[in-house]
């Protein structure tokens, strides 16, 4: 590939670089997992991978988790660059989290509905209805709407961190608003919803999976705390991303049907594989699961791609990072008994 080629490809976002996939070459016949292997070492890089990847991502990852998991990764890592296989916020976090590290995305494209969703001016204009609040950010936003928050969570320390939270204080909870009920149900606390929701987990269809369940009486049902709430009453079980997998791993039942992203549920087959998992099904009836199509933007081509000529590379304001690594810091404190 030219040196032109690759100008070329770089000049097209505001992030250092972008690799336009059409533009590059991949030696034809390429065993794509011994190069990424090879670039690893090479270039004495980590790969964190989201349990929502492609499976072919998950299963050359170094490390594979949930949203706190892979946070606490970030931090911790000696690598000098972090290959980050999730979606933007992400990588912005482990950017934040570790800013002495270079930090490159497959696809800078891969985004959130709820990131999307929510910004820092937003937040700005309800602390200013609500003066003496205490914002509670789920992780899946941007690093200015971090920077406005007091403490971010992930489902997975959610309820310890506002059980913790002082009870003479109203609480934002932010963006995720089926995320907050639940916690409000939970913990007992007074929450001010924003007004977001995940396109995946709402997608999930109360009618079909009480079907689903009528028609596999031996099945438990099995949520992420994103979901509706009619669809979190049948659950038997309701957890994040990694307490979803343990409970497959551990529980008596053989067959469960599990209403989150389908792509947990290569780990959860890898775990256990005697069991069987019943995608949960979505409203459209053309398609039995429910796929983010962000996290699936990500491909093996593009994590290849993005080591080898180190890009797109994800970069932040120092300012803004300061200010946005004070709430994650908050949430990592809070959150130290949380597995």
């Amino acid at each position: 590939m030219s040196t032109e080629t690759l100008d070329k490809a770089k000049s097209n976002l505001p992030v250092r670089g972008f690799l336009k996939i059409d533009d590059l070459i991949i030696p034809q016949g390429e065993d794509l997992v011994k190069a990424i292997l090879d670039l690893k070492k090479e270039k004495n890089a980590v790969i964190l991978a989201h349990y929502y990847q492609p499976p072919a991502i998950q299963d050359v990852a170094d490390f594979l988790g949930d949203s706190l998991q892979l946070a606490r990764q970030a931090k911790d890592t000696e690598a000098d660059m972090i290959a980050f296989c999730g979606v933007h916020f992400m990588a912005e976090a482990a950017k934040i989290l570790n800013p002495t590290k270079k930090v490159v995305l497959p696809d800078t494209q891969a985004g959130c509905s709820l990131a999307d969703g929510c910004s820092g001016e937003g937040l700005r204009s309800m602390r200013a209805q609500y003066p003496n609040a205490i914002i509670a950010t789920y992780i899946n936003c941007n690093a200015e709407t971090k920077a406005e928050s007091d403490v971010i969570v992930t489902s997975s320390n959610a309820e310890t961190i506002i059980k913790s939270l002082p009870t003479d204080r109203p609480i934002i909870f932010a963006p995720d608003k089926n995320l907050g009920r639940y916690l409000a149900k939970k913990t007992g606390r007074d929450m001010i919803l924003w007004d977001g929701s995940c396109i995946v987990h709402e997608a999930f269809s109360m009618e079909r999976i009480a079907k689903q369940l009528a028609e596999n009486p031996d099945a438990k049902l099995i949520a992420h705390p994103e979901s509706e709430t009619p669809v979190l009453d049948l659950a038997s079980f309701v957890g994040s991303t990694s307490a979803l997998l343990n409970y497959v791993e551990k529980d008596d039942c053989q067959k469960f049907i599990v209403a989150t992203e389908e792509g947990i549920l290569h780990e959860m087959r890898k775990r256990a594989p005697h069991k069987e998992l019943v995608p949960a099904l979505v409203f459209d009836e053309s398609c039995n699961c429910s796929e983010c199509f962000y996290m699936k933007r990500n491909t093996m081509e593009k994590l290849y791609l993005c080591m080898k000529y180190e890009l797109p590379e994800i970069l932040i304001n120092e300012e803004l990072r300061l200010r946005a690594l004070k709430p994650i810091e908050a949430m990592l404190d809070l959150s130290k008994t949380v597995k």
